[in-house]
């Protein structure tokens, strides 16, 4: 069967001198694992459209194995991810966090909108940090995990202080603090940030600028939930983890920070 599917490159393999075996994360199909024959030849017409994070229109022959990408028409390069160090470093972790997420020809309702907006907005050079924080806390639940961020986990209380709590997974009330000795605390605006990141789409933020500060206490948050939660350990924040320790790898820019 030949289907006609829009989607993003997150993987590719070589296989043999010519070949690569590619993973899509499709609009209509969710992830898809297909060979792209002789994509490595320079001239091939597979070239250009199997290059990672790109945007395309695939037609893909599936049977019952893996299927075959037959052609390809690229409808964006998302070129500056693939030219600036940290853009392709934080593009790689949302790729991975949604490759490991997720099972072949299996579609996820939001994911693909997704990883679309995410890759979209650094490409349009937004923090890449911040997307890939949105993209850590919104790919909880795909992962078996629903944070309780409305209300108090213990009591079911919208009032009070807060705290975030990893045995209850989400936020404690200063009434039911007693209940998790190592619940971390959170101001008013954190407990803002971490529902937005949750529950607002990317396309619906802006320009949404974070002191490092702030970046590194909700990445702390989230980041204990994967490991102890769900036990994965993603191979491309070992790099971003370099790179936060050696800045100077990165090319300096201005960008404004608030809170």
């Amino acid at each position: 069967m030949l289907n006609k599917w829009e989607g993003i490159i997150i993987r590719s393999i070589p296989y043999g001198e010519s070949n690569s075996i590619v993973t899509l994360f499709t609009r209509e199909a969710g992830k898809v694992t297909a060979m792209a024959r002789g994509a490595k030849k320079p001239r091939s017409r597979l070239a250009a459209v199997t290059q990672l994070f790109t945007l395309g229109s695939f037609l893909i022959r599936k049977g019952r194995g893996m299927g075959t990408l037959e052609q390809g028409e690229q409808i964006d390069s998302l070129r500056f991810i693939r030219e600036d160090l940290e853009a392709t470093a934080y593009a790689s972790y949302i790729v991975e966090i949604i490759d490991r997420l997720t099972e072949d020809n299996e579609r996820v309702f939001g994911v693909y909108d997704l990883l679309y907006e995410s890759l979209h907005a650094i490409n349009e050079q937004y923090d890449p940090e911040a997307i890939a924080l949105f993209v850590e806390w919104k790919m909880l639940p795909v992962g078996g995990i629903h944070p309780i961020l409305h209300e108090c986990a213990n009591c079911h209380s919208t009032e009070g202080e807060f705290a975030f709590s990893f045995t209850a997974i989400g936020f404690l009330c200063h009434r039911c603090f007693h209940t998790d000795k190592y619940s971390v605390r959170i101001t008013p605006n954190q407990l803002k940030l971490i529902r937005t990141f949750y529950t607002v789409p990317i396309s619906k933020v802006g320009d949404l600028t974070l002191k490092k500060e702030t970046k590194m206490f909700m990445k702390k948050i989230v980041r204990t939930v994967y490991d102890e939660q769900l036990g994965i350990r993603f191979k491309a924040r070992s790099f971003l983890d370099q790179l936060e320790s050696k800045p100077e790898l990165l090319p300096k820019k201005e960008t404004p920070e608030k809170e």
